[in-house]
């Protein structure tokens, strides 16, 4: 799944030139927003169930910089799911450029907002995840995937 037509703003950049670290996570969050659209996740679909989707963890690899004016364009790979999780990996990468900027790697949980405790996805969601993880399960798993974080072996 490919998303286009999002931008680094100026209101995005940091004291060093570059997109802040922190609205890396923004853009992922936002671009998520937008994958979730077509198959009724997005916040229509929290406001008509009061069902929504809570991230538990995310890994973000930062690559190469974007800055003010960069189109963007993301990629977004199911790697795991269950009823009530999925665990997936989207790349930012530089729209006219081409490179890889950023990875995000990340699980989150469907949750009842009534009581603030993990729910199962509706049964035709979890048909749907089924049905798009049989076609991403064929897909390379990306090499920034499952990745822990550390410093390597000392001496």
């Amino acid at each position: 799944m490919e998303l286009t037509g999002m931008r680094v703003l100026p209101e995005h950049i940091d004291a060093n030139g570059h997109m802040n670290v922190g609205f890396y996570n923004v853009i992922f969050d936002q671009a998520l927003d937008r994958f979730f659209k077509p198959f009724d996740l997005d916040w229509s679909y929290v406001k008509r169930t009061n069902l929504s989707t809570f991230v538990l963890e995310t890994h973000v690899c930062y690559l190469q910089e974007v800055v003010e004016g960069d189109e963007l364009r993301f990629t977004f790979q199911l790697l795991g799911h269950d009823a009530k999780r999925l665990h997936y990996f989207m790349e930012m990468h530089h729209a006219q450029k081409n490179y890889l900027a950023a990875t995000s790697e990340q699980i989150l949980v469907h949750v009842d907002l009534a009581t603030r405790r993990s729910s199962p996805f509706l049964p035709e969601h979890q048909q749907f995840f089924a049905e798009m993880f049989a076609g991403h399960s064929k897909l390379p798993v990306p090499k920034q995937a499952g990745r822990s974080i550390g410093m390597g072996k000392k001496g």
